[in-house]
């Protein structure tokens, strides 16, 4: 059921003030009184766009310049757009972007288990763009800041198709549609390129280590290694439904042994955090006397995703992990 959103609109009392503004630039730049001379018109950047996010349109500020950001889908992105947030998730985003943790002017909203969502409020955004790990608060977020929008790649989509969804609603906010038409384009150039380096028959697996554990990760489903599937159209070793989509859900080694995939692609669910005790994908795999006779491991056919993703999960970390299944796949051929 979509929410009503009320639109979001700049106070009226900001109106003198810009027409001012252009009333004193047109005085400045334009041609002199009485020179006959029509001079060249200007197009005023627009205050609000209207944009369509995961529950339909809204209106909200173009370019906002207070922002709060809890997705971590759009931290890449914003960072490279020079984008400054006021708010954000520091527990959730590593050290990856140091200029947002670091910087004690940008007021710490807390992990998603625990928010502190009092902190947006106290941020006083133009914009939040909330979802993924927050998605359950939408409605508390919407309720406070009537401009916030979640663009997080949904369930019923294919994640090559969300990512690319998402990135272009965040270049019309922010002003960014060529840069965001080179990510969609570098994305799409990376998943052609590991479908036609997939032969179509080898049968692959995806795992998720954590704790010293090995999960199952259900094709097509859940985050990280299960889209991979549907976006490539692997063959998989074992279909079931998942049970448990963040962490994956049990398996013995001795089903993934009998089954006996010819690929496994591997998230190592902690290898961007500070886990006491912390034993690495690899060594859990490649280690385990019950996988060596696995086709995967016995010929050196496991792709360990980035140790950051787990952290990201975003557009560029999709391309890149793409690119990294097409050079994979093609060696093999």
């Amino acid at each position: 059921m979509l929410l009503h959103r009320p639109a979001l609109r700049r106070p009226a009392l900001a109106l003198p003030l810009v027409a001012g503004l252009l009333a004193l630039t047109a005085c400045a730049s334009g041609p002199a009184a009485g020179s006959g001379d029509a001079g060249t018109a200007t197009t005023a950047a627009p205050e609000t766009v209207t944009v369509t996010d995961n529950h339909g349109e809204i209106e909200v500020p173009y370019q906002p310049e207070r922002v709060v950001a809890l997705d971590n889908h759009v931290f890449q992105t914003l960072s490279d757009w020079g984008v400054e947030l006021v708010a954000a998730p520091k527990p959730v985003m590593g050290d990856l972007w140091p200029e947002y943790t670091d910087d004690p002017e940008v007021l710490d909203v807390g992990s998603h288990r625990e928010p502190d969502l009092e902190q947006v409020l106290a941020a006083e955004p133009d914009l939040v763009i909330g979802g993924q790990r927050f998605g359950s608060y939408y409605t508390d977020l919407l309720g406070m800041v009537p401009a916030t929008i979640e663009t997080d790649p949904t369930e019923d989509e294919v994640i090559t198709d969300g990512l690319v969804r998402q990135v272009e609603v965040l270049g019309q906010v922010f002003g960014k549609e060529d840069e965001a038409a080179e990510l969609a384009q570098a994305l799409e150039d990376a998943t052609a390129a590991a479908a036609d380096a997939y032969n179509g028959t080898d049968t692959v697996m995806g795992l998720i280590t954590s704790g010293g554990e090995i999960a199952y990760a259900a094709p097509g489903s859940g985050r990280a290694v299960g889209p991979v599937f549907t976006a490539l159209d692997l063959v998989p070793a074992i279909e079931t439904q998942a049970e448990d989509t963040t962490h994956g859900d049990d398996i013995s080694l001795e089903a993934i042994a009998q089954s006996d995939p010819d690929w496994l692609i591997v998230l190592d669910r902690d290898g961007a955090l500070d886990t006491e005790g912390y034993v690495a994908a690899q060594e859990l795999v490649e280690g385990s006397p019950l996988l060596q006779d696995v086709t995967a491991v016995r010929e050196g056919q496991v792709i360990y995703l980035d140790p950051d993703f787990y952290l990201t999960e975003d557009i560029q970390s999709y391309t890149a992990l793409f690119e990294q299944i097409a050079d994979a796949f093609g060696a093999s051929a």
